[in-house]
This record gives C-alpha cells, structure tokens and sequence, in this order.
C-alpha cells in the first residue's frame, strides 16, 4: 500500500532510529524524511504536503510534546504517532489526549509500525480528498436563498427564459443571479457547475 505523494517525516534525535526507521519504510516503497530535533522539522516543514509523523517523546531541546503542541497552534492537521520508551508511556498517553493518533513502544515491531503507519496514510489520504467537498459546501453556503433557486433550475437544465418564467422574475435578474451563482462557486462552465453541485451534500 504504498503512496508515492506521501510522506513518512521521523522527528528523532537517535540516528540509529532514523535510520532503521527509513530502511523499514523504503523496503515497502513509502517516502520518508528524517529529522533529528523538532526545530529543524518545523524549519523545513509545508503543511501543504501530506503524510504521517513520528516524533520520539523525549527530545532534548524541544520535545516531541512541545512540538506537537506547536503544530496544534498551527492548526496543522497531520496525523500523529508517538515513539516512545516504557518510562514515557504517561507522556504518550498525554499526546493522545492532545490529538496525537498512536503511539509505540521502543523497541518497536517492524510489522506493528508499518501497520500504524499505513493506517495514518490511509486516513491522510481521506482528509485531503474532503477537503474540495467541503470547499465547495461553504462556497454553495454563501449563495442566497435566490441564488440558490437559480442554480438548481441551471442545474436541471433550464434556460434563462424558462428560469425567469418559473421564478417570475425578468431576464435580467436571471441573468444577474447566474453570474453570482458561477462567481461564488468559483466555476467557469455550466459542466463544472454541475460537477460540484453533485458533490454538496
């Protein structure tokens, strides 16, 4: 299952983790970027790029909790998953509470990881092809009652004629509320028009 526009980022100060970690994930075809302390992660990190992360609980510096604290305040939605060792099980449980998705126990089973991880990509995967659907349910939000009429009557193939007749309103109108309707869609086409007005739910 492996996802050529996914990212496994590792955020660990052993390198011996690191590199285990990226022979692991390379050995089934996943991209992986490591990164041996947290502020160098969020210095190169794009919240436009998906994926996963693993960070190690217990850094020095900032620790994988502080981290995770700040891509909270960044609003940054990336999946989670925690490595940790069997002293630090409290502070795992502590990133779960504050979003984090998983955590694992070092020395960690190649196949549970690669589970977990898999798992993660997966769910990545759902969130970023949501995201047009909810585009386009807060732009079909910002339409007025009218517009809305308007754009169902388009959608089911009506002409502007039959549409001011229906509605009882002049062409002109029509006309006025087509081009608010395509401009608050953000639409060119009657097709593409169609296309989103299928996705609103």
């Amino acid at each position: 299952m492996s996802d050529i526009n996914s990212t496994v980022f590792v955020v660990d100060d052993d390198p011996l983790i690191c590199q285990g970690i990226t022979w692991l994930l390379e050995s089934v075809h996943l991209k992986v970027e490591t990164f041996a302390d947290a502020p160098t992660f969020l210095k190169h990190f794009d919240p436009n790029r998906f994926g996963c992360l693993l960070i190690d609980v217990r850094m020095p510096g900032m620790s994988g909790l502080e981290l995770q604290q700040q891509l909270n305040t960044l609003n940054n939605p990336i999946p989670i998953i925690m490595i940790t060792g069997h002293g630090d099980v409290p502070m795992a449980v502590r990133a779960m509470q504050a979003g984090a998705k998983d955590f694992i126990l070092k020395p960690f089973n190649d196949q549970v990881l690669l589970e977990k991880i898999q798992a993660l990509l997966a769910e990545d995967r759902k969130r970023i092809q949501a995201e047009p659907l909810q585009l386009i349910n807060k732009r079909y939000a910002t339409l007025t009652a009218r517009e809305r009429q308007v754009m169902n009557l388009i959608v089911a193939g009506k002409l502007n004629k039959q549409i001011a007749v229906e509605l009882k309103i002049s062409m002109s109108t029509v006309e006025l509320h087509r081009a608010h309707v395509m401009q608050k869609m953000q639409v060119r086409t009657l097709a593409d028009l169609i296309k989103s007005a299928l996705l609103i739910n």
